[in-house]
């Protein structure tokens, strides 16, 4: 129970730094995870592009799981059939188009794109992320919202990411979107 509760200690002393910092490790080895997975034999490995998925996971997710999460547990406090529904339709209508528009455009920023072309990439990018993210999302966020407390709620979305990470980050990679004139 060591590791166990000395995490548990730090959410409940620096709970946004240590959500934070959770997010950038789990970004980071879903990214490592994905160039692994996609590598061809005579490429390496992007060590940038690791970073900022783990700068993404530290300066935006982290801070903002911690938020909607608290949020959520604020506006709707019961954890029915019913109220789990209810966030798990928020989190789909707000939150989650929210996160990924705000991942797709942190990481292209990054990678040195224009306002246009980092709005191309989200006209091309987000709505079929989203509606690929409705064959995931809805079932790990029933778990989290029904069964882990809201101070675990972060780690377990973050962990719930790792998987969901894998193809966003290969989203992100994709080439520029091609700019209508």
């Amino acid at each position: 129970m060591g590791f166990l509760a000395w995490y548990l200690g730090m959410l409940d002393s620096s709970p946004i730094i240590t959500k934070s910092i959770s997010s950038a490790l789990i970004y980071a080895a879903a990214d490592i995870t994905t160039q692994t997975i996609t590598m061809e034999s005579y490429s390496t490995w992007d060590t940038i592009r690791t970073l900022r998925m783990a700068g993404y996971g530290m300066i935006i997710l982290g801070p903002a799981q911690h938020m909607w999460f608290n949020f959520v547990a604020r506006v709707l406090p019961k954890r029915d059939v019913i109220t789990t529904f209810k966030k798990l339709l928020m989190g789909q209508l707000v939150y989650g188009p929210a996160i990924t528009a705000s991942f797709f455009s942190f990481n292209a920023a990054l990678q040195g794109e224009s306002g246009i072309e980092i709005a191309a990439r989200l006209k091309r990018d987000l709505l079929p992320t989203l509606l690929n993210g409705l064959l995931y999302w809805p079932i790990c966020d029933f778990f989290t919202y029904k069964i882990v407390p809201v101070h675990l709620q972060p780690l377990m979305n973050s962990s719930f990411s790792y998987l969901w990470t894998i193809y966003l980050t290969y989203m992100a990679s994709l080439n520029k979107a091609v700019l209508d004139h």
